[in-house]
């Protein structure tokens, strides 16, 4: 998920200096915003093309629409983006971007020496679609004004420095279908109503935390496509992520739940044929494996080592997956284990 969303907005980027051949010019107040955005970030070289006597819809990192709302030909800056550079020092600077009125995508991206906390301004960036703020220094909270962003879709805020609690109004957003907060310290309880919205397909990744508690029994209803809660300190039962009853999640294509301390039955999970990754390992979970396993074609990538299994190792799975993916549990046998079932 998040290799195809930066190659998309890479892709984006290189498609903008075409499509701004075409523009003839740029709204005046969008240029002096980021004229803003680039002495806030003391001139950097990545700017070094931001210069008055070009458009500011050429510049590298800026997409622009050819609407300006009020039936005149000058563009609207949609798209910000900001990535890979070193040189970049300071804190996001909210009232700059914020003077960017029709910004649909915000995407700062490994951009390390860029402190501070997530500023308040960006609120008013009433149609942003998008955010991204990955791989900086940023750190603070994971701020609650994010829940009042309507248009909000896609949410970013992976390998920084966040603390403190996810807010719950997170799940107010009422396009959000992606949330990506993994690598932070963020602690406490997952908010029962994240991505409760998100309509038939969620993305959420919230691994590298160390947030406790039990999934939210919410989570029942939300049509996960990719779920990561990897390494944190969530405790009992995570079966309700898989399906119960006729509900068989027919979406989810990747479950990462490993190095928690969940504790449930696999015995009678439902695991459907369109699933290709699932790790479960390091946890509490007891019960068998179930025969289906053996029959998911799709499923490369498969790991319950390090829990409290028992019974045989279904016989299609013992072909395809190394010892590992069964190692140090309780009472599993059969091959790829050395130990015989009896």
């Amino acid at each position: 998920m998040r290799a195809i969303h930066i190659l998309a907005v890479l892709l984006l980027l290189a498609a903008g200096g075409a499509a701004g051949a075409e523009k003839k010019a740029c709204h005046g107040g969008d240029e002096a915003a980021l004229l803003a955005v680039k002495a806030a970030f003391s001139n950097a070289s990545s700017f070094v093309s931001w210069t008055p006597d070009i458009p500011c819809c050429h510049w590298p990192g800026i997409d622009c629409s050819d609407d300006d709302g009020s039936g005149g030909t000058t563009g609207r800056v949609v798209s910000l983006a900001i990535l890979r550079d070193d040189g970049i020092t300071g804190v996001v600077p909210g009232d700059a971007i914020a003077g960017l009125t029709r910004l649909q995508i915000l995407f700062l991206f490994k951009l390390p020496r860029v402190s501070g906390t997530i500023p308040a301004a960006l609120a008013r960036l009433s149609g942003l679609k998008e955010l991204t703020i990955s791989r900086t220094g940023v750190s603070g909270p994971v701020p609650s004004f994010l829940g009042a962003l309507k248009a909000l879709e896609s949410l970013d805020l992976s390998f920084n420095a966040l603390t403190g609690a996810i807010p719950p109004s997170l799940g107010a957003p009422p396009r959000l279908i992606s949330v990506d907060l993994s690598r932070n310290r963020l602690t406490g309880r997952i908010p029962p109503l994240l991505l409760s919205k998100a309509g038939p397909q969620a993305f959420l990744s919230l691994s590298h935390n160390n947030l406790s508690g039990g999934i939210p029994a919410e989570f029942a209803a939300v049509n996960f496509e990719q779920i990561d809660l990897s390494r944190n300190q969530l405790t009992g039962d995570a079966s309700l992520l898989f399906g119960r009853g006729d509900d068989d999640k027919p979406v989810l294509d990747s479950a990462d739940l490993s190095r928690n301390a969940l504790s449930f039955n696999m015995s009678g999970l439902r695991l459907t044929r369109r699933l290709d990754s699932l790790d479960l390992s390091h946890n509490m979970i007891y019960g068998g494996i179930p025969a289906v396993v053996a029959n998911l074609t799709n499923l490369q990538v498969f790991n319950v080592s390090y829990n409290r299994l028992c019974g045989a190792v279904p016989v299609g799975a013992a072909a395809r997956y190394d010892l590992y993916s069964f190692a140090h549990n309780k009472c599993l046998c059969g091959a790829p284990l050395p130990d015989a079932c009896r």
